[in-house]
């Protein structure tokens, strides 16, 4: 069964990580949640929790098919985790789909994958995007190689088939 990486932290945003998880596990999948601490509860921006399965150190990203990066607040904490950019870092050098959303694109930012690639995200972070070297596109689901991403929850059923996809 292939695995799924789905990576959290406080303030994520709920929609984002709650819905690709239950899509991916619909499709057969495994997916892990990853956090600062296994066992730990994060909360999400309207309040939902989430559990995670392994820490961010214990991450094998060998062991994962693909990588799910939710938005909300949460982005900007997981970009500060030297082990989650490296983990970033692989698993693009592996060529394995990286799934972004919303704010969800500062960790491919600060993993520094995004130079010359096509993507999407938030409105609030296309400066971030293009100065990183990104090409933005304003549209629901952007796909440049291995790399999948999104702007809004309301993009969520063209990011998950995308994701689906290229899984």
């Amino acid at each position: 069964m292939k695995q799924v990486l789905i990576l959290v932290h406080d303030l994520y945003e709920d929609l984002e990580l709650w819905y690709p998880k239950i899509r991916l596990n619909e499709a057969g999948f495994h997916t892990t949640i990853a956090g600062p601490a296994a066992k730990q509860t994060h909360l999400g921006k309207h309040g939902y929790p989430c559990q995670c399965d392994i820490a961010f150190d214990d991450i094998l990203p060998d062991a994962f098919s693909g990588l799910v990066i939710p938005g909300g607040f949460a982005p900007d904490k997981l970009r500060r985790s030297p082990k989650v950019l490296h983990t970033v870092q692989q698993m693009h050098q592996a060529k394995k789909p990286i799934a972004f959303i919303c704010h969800g694109g500062w960790v491919p930012i600060s993993a520094k994958i995004l130079k010359n690639r096509h993507v999407t995200g938030f409105i609030s972070i296309k400066d971030d995007l293009e100065n990183a070297g990104a090409l933005y596109s304003d549209a629901p689901v952007v796909v440049d190689e291995n790399l999948i991403s999104s702007r809004t929850p309301s993009d969520l059923p063209e990011f998950c088939k995308a994701l689906l996809k290229l899984l």
